[in-house]
């Protein structure tokens, strides 16, 4: 990174810093905490990361400190290497956080970046659920104040009975630090709902950190000091920066160290890894990040994060989409995060120190239920059954047995399932090291061809990824499939994200030869063979009740239904709103004559990764026949009358005094958006109610609530839209 390049967009990389440093403070002790180490580890993990990766590494916008993942792993290593000893432990799993490090930097010399391609996404996203079900299972006792129970998951699982009924006996402090959690994990679960900027402003874990210090501060003002026990809240050192552990190598010789030691690096690199791939799909400037150059800054930056004390330093998804949607430019961003936090914690230490554990507990068990969440097996039993057998297969093993042996049953799993959907094992075994793809550049029309047979899978992805990489991505790319027997939900979904590389440099890649290719699911990276399957159940392939509703709803009016998935690009690509976020599916549509009028449900989702949130939502889009101006239309409510306080105005119609009050009015062009609410559409608002409205000067994206329209409310919707188009085109 040039000098120049460190200093551009200077402004914003500060700020964007500081509102990732607000998430990556709690998240910091809790994670610590959470892994057995002591709790100024977090810091160390996050201020050495964002130091030295910032400095040495080969992405642009993401952000790095302790990672998800680790939190089982670095658990069970002071668990088990202490024998009981939690200091004895976290001082040899030190010693373990090193070596790891130095995998890591070798295998970025070795260019080992490439081995992500090698890992199924479903046997993945089992890993990561296990991952998320032991995580919120040992935090949830936390949450509920029990500081001191150990056990597997299952035992933990059946224990939760007791841990209820030892609320009944508990003492008063105790009760108000679980109120505090149970508060804190509401507000982690519900602030995504939440649509008023102000509030949105202060990111949900640093609501939590005030809710605590709000507490504290109540019970001070009374003279009665804080009810809950000391042994439930935050303690940090004073020489916490001055006082330096020592790792104790002297386990080296052991097998168990080193098992523990390929278990951290292993998951370290592949939650890093990932987080480092979904980082560059949001990157506003279309940069691919140099992998191998971050591994070994990642495992620099470990390195001294252990011989220092701290943890496995590794990128991290969720402090990385707020990074890039605060409009950071360069890794200076993380470099500035590491200050802020590390400013904090020397500033406030005292006032960490009111925070209960419950409150950090609270944060990580809505990490593991977003890790774990019951929609991710809906997702794998739509993509398809047998991804669904390879996610539960990796799921279930890691949680029986540890990450490693969990991945390796993962990878065992899916290529076992692949041989049998082909029903043909000499397709893979006789080609498996075979060269299967062909690259040229067509001479009529100067596209490059790249042309795939056998088989197409995890296994051999990284064939044509090889050839892919060396197309310049403003170029145009046809990749043919037609004699290719077999293509994976890995490949495909890989494949997604080269398309959508190549249409952000201005190139395009194109995919032909899967429409003779059968599969189970209507999933658009279902696997695909050439042999015939046999016709599985489709979930979700029998029509809902609602959806019956909404056909016919369309046929009355004389308009026509589909459920199928539509691209949102096509859609809703002149919406701003819509295009920084990822709009997974449109369906349930409903078009009146010449598609004036549409509504459909729209599924979005915000970030990436750990930090992803899903919405769904019933949208009309009206087309208008005359040009109206750039707006937002909501309700006002009190959060956005305080709005001005923060430099943000909508704006006001002296003449509608009331109007004025309830309702919200944004946009660039004030004096076109007080001519437009005249006294017919001020009137017509007033008559209808509330809808939030957008514009984008032809035409309007209506919505009501934050959740599907049921069948009458959406009748309302499309009433609302004719009368709407009505009053406007006139």
């Amino acid at each position: 990174m040039t000098k120049a390049s460190i200093f551009s967009g200077l402004r914003n990389n500060i700020f964007a810093g500081f509102v990732v440093s607000l998430i990556a403070l709690p998240l910091a002790l809790g994670l610590a905490v959470a892994s057995g180490f002591p709790m100024v580890a977090g810091i160390i993990t996050a201020v050495v990361g964002g130091v030295l990766v910032s400095v040495f590494g080969g992405s642009y916008v993401t952000i790095t400190g302790p990672g998800y993942g680790l939190v089982v792993v670095l658990l069970s290593a002071v668990a088990v290497l202490g024998d009981g000893d939690m200091q004895a432990g976290y001082l040899y799993a030190l010693s373990a956080v090193i070596l790891s490090g130095g995998l890591l930097l070798l295998f970025g010399f070795l260019r080992f970046g490439a081995l992500s391609d090698f890992f199924p996404a479903s046997a993945i996203q089992g890993m990561l659920s296990a991952i998320g079900v032991t995580l919120l299972l040992k935090q949830f006792y936390v949450m509920l104040g029990d500081m001191k129970t150990k056990g597997t998951v299952l035992e933990l699982f059946l224990n939760l009975p007791e841990l209820f009924k030892s609320l009944g006996a508990a003492p008063t402090g105790q009760l108000y630090a679980v109120s505090i959690g149970l508060v804190s994990l509401c507000i982690m679960f519900f602030y995504s709902k939440i649509t008023n900027r102000v509030f949105r402003l202060i990111p949900a874990p640093m609501w939590v950190i005030l809710l605590s210090l709000g507490f504290d501060a109540y019970f001070t003002l009374l003279g009665a000091g804080n009810p809950i026990s000391k042994k439930l809240l935050i303690s940090l050192p004073n020489d916490m920066l001055t006082t330096i552990p020592t790792p104790d190598f002297s386990k080296w010789k052991e097998p168990v160290f080193w098992g523990i030691v390929l278990s951290v690096t292993l998951v370290s690199s592949i939650e890093s890894l990932l987080s480092i791939k979904a980082v560059d799909k949001l990157d506003p400037e279309k940069r691919r990040s140099n992998i191998n150059k971050d591994m070994r800054a990642l495992g620099i930056a470990t390195i001294v994060s252990g011989f220092l004390g701290g943890m496995n330093v590794g990128t991290v998804i969720s402090r990385s989409s707020v990074n890039v949607n605060n409009q950071a430019t360069n890794r200076s961003s993380n470099f500035f995060h590491a200050v802020f936090l590390l400013l904090f914690v020397v500033v406030f230490q005292h006032q960490l120190g009111k925070i209960p554990f419950t409150a950090l507990a609270a944060i990580l068990v809505y990490t593991g239920f977003k890790l774990a969440a019951p929609v991710i097996f809906v997702r794998m039993y739509q993509i398809g059954k047998e991804q669904l057998l390879v996610f539960l297969t990796t799921l279930i093993s890691t949680l029986l047995t540890d990450l490693i042996t969990g991945i390796l049953i993962g990878l065992l799993t899916t290529f076992l399932v692949h041989v049998l959907l082909n029903k043909a094992f000499w397709l893979f075994s006789r080609n498996l090291l075979k060269p299967n793809v062909l690259m040229y550049k067509e001479s009529e029309t100067q596209n490059y061809y790249v042309g795939v047979i056998h088989f197409c899978t995890f296994l051999n992805f990284y064939m044509l990824k090889s050839k892919l990489d060396k197309i310049p991505q403003v170029e145009r790319a046809v990749v043919d499939f037609s004699l290719c027997s077999f293509v994976d939900h890995t490949v495909q979904e890989s494949l997604q994200s080269y398309e959508e590389l190549f249409e952000r440099k201005g190139g395009a890649l194109e995919i032909i030869g899967l429409d003779i290719h059968e599969t189970d699911s209507s999933h658009p990276f279902a696997v695909r063979t050439l042999r015939p399957m046999k016709k599985l159940r489709v979930f979700g392939g029998g029509r809902t009740k609602r959806q019956l509703q909404l056909e016919a709803l369309a046929h009355e009016k004389g308009w026509s239904y589909s459920e199928a998935t539509k691209s949102q690009k096509r859609m809703l690509r002149d919406h701003p709103v819509y295009q920084t976020t990822s709009v997974e599916r449109v369906y349930n549509l409903i078009e009146g004559p010449e598609k004036r009028l549409s509504l459909c449900d729209i599924h979005y989702s915000e970030g990436a990764f750990i930090a992803k949130e899903n919405i769904q939502t019933t949208l009309l889009r009206v087309r208008l026949d005359k040009e109206v101006p750039v707006f937002s239309f909501d309700r006002e409510l009190l959060l956005e009358k305080l709005s001005h306080l923060t430099g943000i105005h909508d704006i006001d119609f002296p003449e509608y005094p009331e109007f004025s009050r309830d309702f919200y009015v944004q946009g660039k062009d004030p004096k076109k958006i007080r001519a437009f609410f005249d006294d017919k559409m001020v009137s017509f608002f007033a008559a209808y109610g509330f809808y939030h409205i957008m514009s984008n000067g032809k035409e309007l994206l209506v919505r009501q609530f934050l959740r599907p329209a049921t069948p009458a409310e959406a009748a309302a919707m499309i009433e609302f839209g004719l009368a709407l188009k009505e009053k406007i085109d006139g």
